[in-house]
């Protein structure tokens, strides 16, 4: 992207990466087909039409590898192999064979900011302090108080809550872990370590034809190596929140960039990185420059993080938050491009967060449900950038219900390590504020299986099998069969909505962002600029436009009140503007008003 008189164009050959359609598949909770109650890679291959037919064009799959599964696969023991329950390294080969087949791709997660503690690499290190591969983690000495108690080498507080270093009894230091006790961190300090990151975990895949990864954690390779403690900034707890001592440490994109230019690079594979604790645009753009040749994009976590209450002890202490913040935070993310090289995604689910239909819209009846995921959809589908999906988004699945008890049915080690904390406290409004939190922002609920069917077990697995997490109660009514026969259910939305993004993909993919109504706390507006991305047309001198209009209400809302002219807006003489897409059902559009939307509409005018 480079600049024309102030605008920003693009010029040259598109990578296919950034008009493409990305789908996230949980492996766990996507297809079950060996009936054990457990999602595997044969079941994604049964579901490689359904994703193609979606308007899909490249799957990303989350950690198959084998693991102990105490953080669902994101605590790998051996890169190289399959989780027995997924499958095998053969059904591996079948799935990129059947993407590539549908002219797919397949991208698979990049966890090397730490691995399980039952990793080789890690049973080697921690059974000396004088193996080869002891430096190849990040161990400590204790400190001892003025009475002599040990104590850990920082007073750093882990992402799932307790402290970021565990005593080792054998070898008499303690070991670094951001995570879980059994996430020991990898030291990329250390250039053989990095290396054989590079051979095991990444050249082993490409070589069989993956196509890229989704890196997890990417800003968090680099630590503080002074270790200093954090400032106290939960007092009256031992362990205090530090991600400044880890995000984007000194090192980190000197760690990028090698490995882009050793392994990245020569594959040609896309890269998308998970950039958490980095909440201005001048800090993510070193990673997704182009001239800096680090990264193709990354996931920036503002938008998805509102409602929570902070990255550690409060996290999971919702708060309300209002239109205008959601919009303030699109704003910025859509405008930070502009007259840069860099590129960005859009993305409102995944598998770390509720679902965005009971987040950002509205579960409360049928009818709102089905208008505000449509919506959804239409925010999403306009906005620039890299789009992905989270498996189940495209039938608007929602959270698990309300009444389903924490203690037995929610099983993420994050959700429970944050309610066992709340109810140690013994604080009784911190412990209810805990609960009403976790059952609306915890990880679990895009984790519940996925709702094939009105079938038992909702298609996910055979009749009689026991899945891992409990089918939603709601599966009968909410499922893709269903939505199949309905053209304008909201599967059948998204399919269109998703075409509409391809053939526009000069105002929706690249185009720019002009916020309107920004203050307004029901109607969320703003207008597409087509930037004129084809080789040759830079100069062109009529640009199309869009003008994109949501009610983010569960009341009709009038944008004419407001002075809002669509052929104005839009640049053109009255009668020129055409609506390209509404929200509704055609038997409700007799009924649609020119200035009024009905709750949770959603329209896009162009101005030719």
């Amino acid at each position: 992207m480079g600049s024309v008189n102030g605008t920003s164009v693009c010029v040259g050959k598109i990578p296919w990466w950034k008009e493409a359609v990305f789908y996230q598949v949980y492996p766990a909770s996507f297809k079950d087909t060996n009936k054990d109650g457990w999602g595997d890679i044969p079941g994604l291959i049964a579901k490689i039409d359904y994703l193609h037919d979606l308007g899909v064009d490249c799957v990303w799959l989350s950690p198959m590898f084998e693991s102990p599964q105490k953080d669902m696969g994101y605590d790998i023991s051996d890169y190289q192999a399959v989780y027995s329950r997924y499958g095998t390294l053969s059904d591996v080969d079948d799935l990129i064979a059947a993407c590539h087949a549908r002219g797919m791709k397949l991208i698979l997660d990049l966890v090397v900011n730490h691995t399980s503690d039952q990793h080789p690499w890690f049973q080697e290190s921690r059974s000396s302090k004088t193996n080869p591969k002891r430096d190849w983690y990040m161990w400590k000495p204790a400190r001892y108080d003025a009475d002599g108690n040990r104590m850990p080498p920082t007073n750093w507080r882990s992402y799932f809550a307790g402290p970021t270093w565990t005593w080792d009894e054998h070898t008499q230091e303690y070991y670094l872990h951001l995570y879980d006790t059994s996430q020991p961190d990898l030291n990329w300090e250390n250039p053989d370590c990095r290396k054989a990151i590079y051979d095991e975990a990444m050249r082993f895949w490409l070589d069989r034809g993956v196509d890229g990864f989704r890196i997890d954690t990417v800003n968090k390779y680099s630590k503080r190596i002074d270790f200093p403690d954090a400032p106290v900034t939960m007092p009256g707890e031992t362990d205090q929140p530090a991600p400044e001592m880890w995000c984007n440490g000194p090192r980190i994109h000197e760690f990028i960039r090698e490995m882009n230019e050793q392994v990245l690079a020569p594959y040609n594979a896309v890269s998308v990185g998970e950039l958490s604790n980095t909440p201005l645009p001048e800090q993510v753009l070193p990673y997704v420059s182009a001239a800096a040749k680090e990264l193709d994009m990354v996931f920036e976590f503002s938008t998805i993080r509102l409602g929570t209450g902070g990255p550690f002890h409060g996290k999971y202490l919702y708060r309300e938050f209002p239109l205008s913040e959601l919009k303030q935070y699109v704003a910025t993310w859509q405008q930070w491009l502009e007259g840069t090289d860099g590129w960005h995604t859009v993305f409102c689910e995944n598998h770390d967060n509720g679902r965005a239909v009971s987040r950002f819209g509205d579960d409360s009846t049928v009818e709102l449900w089905e208008a505000s995921a449509k919506t959804i959809a239409l925010w999403q589908a306009t906005l620039t950038g890299t789009i992905f999906l989270y498996q189940g988004q495209e039938i608007g699945m929602v959270n698990m219900p309300e009444d389903w008890p924490i203690e037995t049915e929610y099983k993420d080690v994050e959700s429970l390590n944050f309610y066992k904390e709340a109810r140690a406290s013994g604080d009784a409004e911190r412990i209810r504020k805990t609960e009403e939190g976790l059952r609306i922002l915890a990880r679990d609920h895009s984790r519940i299986p996925m709702q094939w069917d009105a079938s038992p077990n909702a298609g996910f697995t055979s009749a009689g099998v026991t899945p891992w997490m409990r089918v939603h109660d709601g599966f009968k009514d909410l499922n893709v069969v269903k939505q199949e026969a309905d053209d304008e259910s909201i599967l059948g939305f998204y399919r269109k909505i998703l075409k509409l993004r391809k053939d526009y993909s000069g105002l929706f993919v690249h185009g720019a962002f002009r916020p309107v109504l920004q203050e307004d706390e029901t109607l969320f507006v703003y207008v597409k600029d087509d930037q004129a991305f084809k080789e040759g047309d830079v100069q062109a001198e009529k640009k199309r436009k869009a003008l994109v209009v949501m009610n983010f209400s569960g009341k009709p809302a009038n944008f004419q009140e407001h002075n809002l002219d669509v052929a104005a807006t839009l640049g053109c003489k009255h009668g020129e503007e055409r609506l390209l897409v509404t929200t509704l059902r055609k038997k409700d559009m007799s009924s649609m008003e020119a200035g009024t939307l009905k709750p949770w509409e959603g329209r896009v005018y162009l101005n030719f």
